[in-house]
């Protein structure tokens, strides 16, 4: 069981058209955050519907897919691991978790996404 170690597995949308960045040189970093749902009925038997924000990062390869296919809202499918880190904020330590993405796949796909998206 040693691979589901600190794996995550996600379907949601993006909440806006993913960030792109030259590290390096020549090597591309995407960053952008996906929303998922969940749905459940509270005391009133009242259909709620619960959205969570992920932030995500995608490094070299999959950044240049993420770069090409990923749009904002449309539904994705995704695999990475966990990776919180921090930093000092005017003297207040701040904290983010982010997923590391490995690899994707476009749920939602429109009649121009010819190929398959973010394998490896």
């Amino acid at each position: 069981m040693g691979t589901l170690q600190n794996s995550v597995q996600l379907i949601g949308n993006p909440g806006a058209n993913p960030e792109i960045k030259e590290i390096g040189g020549n090597r591309k970093m995407a960053k952008f955050s996906i929303a998922t749902n969940n749905y459940y009925y509270n005391e009133s038997h009242d259909l709620v519907k619960e959205t969570s924000w992920h932030n995500i990062i995608a490094w070299g390869r999959v950044a240049e897919q993420v770069e090409k296919f990923v749009k904002k809202g449309k539904l994705m499918a995704l695999e990475g691991r966990l990776r919180t880190r921090s930093w000092e904020d005017n003297g207040n330590k701040r904290y983010i978790t982010e997923i590391i993405m490995n690899e994707f796949l476009l749920i939602d796909r429109s009649s121009d996404d010819e190929q398959s998206a973010g394998q490896q």
